[in-house]
């Protein structure tokens, strides 16, 4: 409690008391649309039972139209009351509180028969949305209302109602898509109206002992948002109109600024939440990249909020509060905000996880049971697959070895974390490294492992990560080309650079070639400034005013590939678009269809549409791909050593560390 007074101090809410003031944010999991009701109840018991003060599930339809996709799972009859019950009682029975986000998708759901206030179709959608006459508005009060109501009986301890991140009550606030001329648009009085209506309306059908959150956004980030003025305004209208609390969101999915991607700074918003607390009375909360329990004491201690929210953190550790509560923070594993298995997941139709914690969402398929007859396990690489994997396997019991043939546990993350953007991954490598010494693994550094090494263990297992692919350019082993991790590890590098390769890597080096002085991510000033982003009580919405200003590149730099395609087109659904924007703001020239000539002291030959040109640079970098390292496996297999490959040595491709975790994972749970 000393550590971390602030976070941990019980809130008061009248009817309920919660005992910290930590709030498990709305994620969309996919479990409810799988219908395993068993294994919703148990991914939300799990975070109970780590001390979480209030969770707030991911997005329930109030009716078919406001799914955010076909069959986007909602309370829409008695057999579904009966499943949320399954929920609640098991979250209850664990010491928990929950409650239900009630979110309608307006024009961002993705069906024919979206609605919203005008016919305006969002950027991000191929649908149209049907303009809702007062009768439709009428409907969609009536299911709101009807749904909160079904909430309270599955149990629920309340609901959030969404209200920001441009969903459906947030667009009848803007004139970015309300365009109506009648009692639900023009004035701001009317545009706010159908929020404080639903808000009203739900506090009448549910009662006074039933928490409800509205979810208000702060700065839209889209052009004619709201003014700083109006957020106020619908604060203190939504308060009054029976409202416990208010929890902020940031930016709207159509929005052109990153959010809570890794690059954006720890907190970057709660200024802001900071500034409508003094204008309301119920508790506020902070929300967007707070992700570590000092993050969450600074901005409470600060008075610029009532409690936090973290949504993905939980993915990363259930235990999240009892660890911080007990002294043990520094064992939390730490959400790098990489969306990789959590919202690249869930825009792409898949099952959401956790690239730090691949139990997440699979608590109840992904066990890591005490082994029955402790073994004597080899883990040779201590890269993030190696490291995981000889985690589980202490963890389960067993006795591991893991050899690392450099001088520090690592292996790619020891590159990645030195990206600027990336600054999150050297908390990762630390927790892992912590975490590996911690759970007993003994760990021989410097050892490049053989097959007399590994003889006499119960298991083998080969997680010797990769070798860059040759490309095959000539003049490549000339003195102006370097490989991308001498490069990441300060090699010298000219003024004008060539990266030869456009994958993850590739744009990853770019990065770090284009970036001079202070990470962007850790000044938040700095990144308003290269995003543009401003002030919503200057300019409604929150953009500003002279646009995205960069500072300039600290090297010319040539991003190329042999697809004829664009580049980045292979990056993460929900990040990609931040890399290619950040890179073009930086004027990286990104180039596909290059077929590579020669690389000459005056620089690189390339054919482009069959045309021949010369890119005067001072360094070429190669990024061009990677190949399983398997010496290692190949010989074990001659000495007629069984063993498993895991990570980049079984499959090299795009150096997946999600995949590689979760692997190491699955295979160190059935040692």
């Amino acid at each position: 409690m000393a550590e971390f007074p602030h976070l941990l101090a019980p809130l008061d809410l009248g009817h309920l008391v919660l005992p910290n003031r930590v709030l498990m944010g709305s994620m969309h999991t996919g479990l409810e649309e799988r219908g395993d009701w068993g294994a919703v109840a148990e991914f939300y018991a799990a975070r109970a039972r780590g001390g979480v003060a209030l969770m707030v599930t991911g997005g329930m339809a109030p009716n078919r139209e406001g799914g955010v996709f076909p069959g986007a799972a909602g309370l829409f009859d008695a057999g579904d009351i009966a499943n949320h019950r399954q929920v609640t009682d098991r979250v209850h029975g664990a010491g928990g509180r929950i409650a239900m986000q009630i979110l309608h998708a307006g024009r961002y759901a993705y069906g024919k028969d979206c609605v919203s206030a005008s016919a305006v179709r969002s950027p991000i959608s191929p649908f149209a949305p049907a303009a809702l006459d007062a009768a439709g508005i009428e409907k969609q009060i009536t299911d709101i209302v009807t749904a909160a109501v079904r909430a309270r009986d599955a149990g629920y301890d309340g609901v959030e109602i969404m209200g920001s991140e441009g969903y459906f009550l947030n667009q009848f606030l803007v004139r970015h898509v309300n365009r109506r001329t009648d009692d639900w648009g023009g004035s701001y009085a009317n545009r706010m109206r159908l929020p404080v209506e639903v808000v009203a309306r739900v506090r009448a059908a549910v009662g006074p002992d039933f928490l409800i959150i509205y979810r208000i956004s702060l700065i839209d980030l889209v052009p004619d948002g709201s003014s700083w003025d109006e957020v106020v305004q619908l604060a203190t209208a939504v308060q009054a109109a029976g409202a416990s609390l208010l929890n902020t969101g940031i930016g709207w999915h159509e929005a052109r600024v990153p959010t809570i991607a890794t690059s954006v700074p720890r907190a970057a918003f709660a200024h802001l939440t900071g500034r409508l607390r003094r204008a309301v009375t119920i508790p506020v909360i902070a929300s967007n990249r707070i992700n570590a329990p000092e993050v969450g004491e600074t901005i409470l201690a600060e008075g610029l909020a009532d409690m936090v929210s973290m949504a993905r953190p939980f993915l990363a550790d259930p235990d999240f509060v009892a660890k911080a509560a007990s002294g043990r923070a520094g064992q939390i594993a730490p959400c790098i905000a990489c969306n990789q298995a959590c919202l690249d997941h869930t825009f792409a139709g898949k099952l959401t996880s956790c690239l730090v914690n691949p139990r997440a969402c699979h608590e109840t398929s992904l066990v890591y049971a005490k082994a029955e007859v402790p073994k004597r396990v080899a883990v040779v690489g201590g890269g993030p697959a190696g490291m995981m994997c000889a985690m589980v396997a202490a963890e389960r019991g067993h006795r591991v070895v893991l050899f690392e043939a450099s001088a520090a546990l690592g292996g790619q993350l020891d590159l990645a974390r030195r990206v600027p953007g990336k600054e999150e991954f050297d908390g990762l490598l630390r927790w892992f490294t912590a975490e590996v010494v911690r759970l007993g693994v003994e760990v021989r550094l410097g050892r490049c492992a053989g097959v007399a090494d590994l003889a006499g263990f119960d298991d083998v297992v080969v997680a010797t990560g990769v070798v860059p692919r040759d490309p095959g350019i000539a003049g490549q082993d000339a003195a102006n080309v370097r490989g991308y991790a001498e490069v990441l590890r300060g090699a010298a590098v000219g003024r004008r650079v060539a990266v030869v390769g456009a994958g993850g890597i590739g744009f990853d080096v770019a990065e770090f070639l284009v970036q001079g002085g202070v990470s962007p991510t850790l000044d938040p000033g700095l990144w308003r400034r290269e995003w543009g982003v401003g002030d919503p009580g200057l300019v409604p919405g929150g953009l500003a005013v002279a646009g995205p200003q960069p500072e300039p590149a600290a090297r010319e730099v040539w991003l190329l590939q042999r697809k004829p395609e664009k580049p980045g087109r292979t990056l993460g659904k929900t990040t990609g678009w931040i890399h290619r924007a950040a890179l073009a703001a930086k004027g990286v020239r990104m180039l596909g269809g290059v077929s590579y000539q020669r690389i000459t002291p005056e620089g690189l030959e390339i054919l482009r549409d069959g045309q021949p040109d010369l890119l005067a640079v001072d360094t070429v970098v190669l990024c061009a791909g990677q190949l399983p390292q398997r010496g290692l496996s190949d010989a074990l297999t001659a000495a007629g050593i069984a063993h498993r490959r895991i990570g980049g040595a079984e499959d090299a491709g795009e150096l997946d560390a999600k995949r590689a975790i979760d692997q190491a994972a699955r295979l160190a749970a059935v040692l």
